[in-house]
C-alpha cells in the first residue's frame, strides 16, 4: 500500500476519490491549498446576503466540508497557504494576458505551477508516494516506451485531460486519479452511499478568484490597486521588476479598426475585449460588427462583420508533450478548438 496525499477541495469529487483510496488500504493524508482572493471586495451573495468575496476553491465553507470528510475518513488533514505563490504565478499572469490581448486558462497554470509543483513538493517532503485529485482523467504506463500516459476520463462530458495535458513525466509518475473510470452519477452517487453531505454539492464553472464571473470587473479592481500602490511609493523609489513578479501594466485605450484600416473609434483597453464579442463596443454601424483580433503591438481593436470571423487554419504555440519527446516531423492529430467542441483531424 502507498502513502498518497489528496488535494481535498471540499467538493464531492476529491471527497469520494480520498474515500476510495483509504478504502483500498492507502495511507490517505487530506491537503487543501489556502488561495488568493480580492481583499475587501464585497459581493450579494444567492440569499441577497452581502459578504466579503472568498476564493471559491478555499472558502470558509469548503474548508469546513473537507475537514468534516476528513474526520469522517478518519485520516490527518492541512491547510496549507500558498496565497503568495497563486497571487504570483497565477493572478499576475492572468491579468498580464488579458491586458496583453490574450484569454488565458488560469486553470492550467494552476495545475502545472501549483497543484504539481507546490502542492506535489509538499506531498513528497512528507514521504508521500502520490499527489491525488479528484480529476476525471486516467494515467498508465505506455507497454512498450514505459513512459506515463496521461488519458482521457471515461466520461466524455468530464473528461478533464485538457487542463493536465500540461504535465511532466515526473509529475505524471507521482499523479493518481482515482475518478477516470467513474462518471459523475455514479461519483455523486457513492458519495451518498457514504453519507457525503457533499454528495449535492453544487461544483462552479467559474474562475476561483473572480468575484461574480465579472472579469472585466476585475481588470478594473485589479488596475486600480496596483495604481494605488505605486501612489503609495515614496518619492524617488521605483517598482522593481523580478522574474518572479513582474511589473504590472494598466489597460490603455486605443484604436478601433476596421479591416481596410479606417479608424472607427476608440476602445478602453484590450483587456475588455474578446474574440467575436459584439455588444458594449460603443460603435454605430449599418450591420453588426464583431472584434475580429486584438492587436497587442498597435494597442488596436480590428473589428468586421461576423462572416470575416471564420477560420480555416490557425497558429498554436506553447506546445507540450508529456513524453517530454519533442516531434521532429509533421504528424498528424487530433484538435478540438474548444472544449466541448468534437475532435477534428489535423
Amino acid at each position: 500500500m502507498a502513502r498518497i496525499v489528496v488535494a481535498m477541495s471540499g467538493g464531492v469529487d476529491s471527497s469520494v476519490a480520498a474515500a476510495l483510496l483509504k478504502e483500498q488500504g492507502h495511507e490517505v493524508i487530506g491537503m487543501m491549498l489556502r488561495l488568493w482572493s480580492e481583499p475587501g471586495v464585497i459581493e450579494a451573495e444567492d440569499d441577497g446576503v452581502e459578504r466579503v468575496v472568498q476564493n471559491k476553491c478555499c472558502s470558509l465553507e469548503s474548508v469546513d466540508d473537507a475537514r468534516r470528510v476528513a474526520r469522517m475518513l478518519d485520516i490527518p488533514f492541512y491547510l496549507v497557504n500558498v496565497e503568495q505563490e497563486f497571487k504570483e504565478r497565477i493572478v499576475d499572469s492572468f491579468y498580464e494576458d488579458y491586458v496583453a490581448g490574450r484569454t488565458p486558462n488560469p486553470c492550467l497554470t494552476c495545475n502545472r505551477h501549483i497543484r504539481f509543483t507546490v502542492l506535489l513538493n509538499k506531498a513528497l517532503a512528507l514521504e508521500a508516494d502520490y499527489l491525488a485529485t479528484g480529476h476525471y482523467v486516467r494515467v498508465d504506463d505506455h507497454p512498450q516506451t514505459g513512459r506515463r500516459r496521461l488519458r482521457r476520463g471515461l466520461d466524455p462530458d468530464k473528461d478533464q485531460s485538457y487542463v493536465l495535458h500540461v504535465l511532466n513525466q515526473h509529475q505524471l509518475g507521482h499523479a493518481c486519479f482515482p475518478l477516470g473510470g467513474y462518471t459523475k452519477p455514479q461519483v455523486r452517487a457513492m458519495a451518498a452511499e457514504r453519507g457525503m453531505n457533499v454528495a449535492t454539492k453544487a461544483e462552479s464553472q467559474e474562475i476561483c478568484f473572480v468575484a461574480q464571473n465579472d472579469y472585466r470587473g476585475f481588470i478594473d479592481r485589479y488596475a486600480a490597486s496596483k495604481q494605488e500602490d505605486d501612489a503609495l511609493m515614496p518619492a524617488g523609489v521605483t517598482a522593481t521588476v523580478t522574474a518572479a513578479q513582474p511589473l504590472i501594466t494598466i489597460p490603455r485605450p486605443g484604436p478601433i479598426y476596421d479591416q481596410q484600416g479606417k479608424l472607427l473609434g476608440r476602445h478602453r483597453g484590450l483587456a475588455y475585449y474578446t474574440i467575436g464579442q459584439r455588444k458594449g463596443l460603443g460603435l454605430t454601424s449599418p450591420a453588426p460588427l464583431h472584434v475580429l483580433k486584438l492587436d497587442a503591438d498597435q494597442n488596436a481593436l480590428i473589428v468586421g462583420p461576423a462572416t470575416a470571423l471564420d477560420q480555416q487554419e490557425f497558429t498554436i504555440g506553447k506546445m507540450h508533450y508529456t513524453t517530454g519527446d519533442v516531434p521532429t516531423a509533421p504528424f498528424e492529430a487530433l484538435v478540438r478548438v474548444r472544449y466541448k467542441a468534437p475532435n477534428n483531424p489535423r
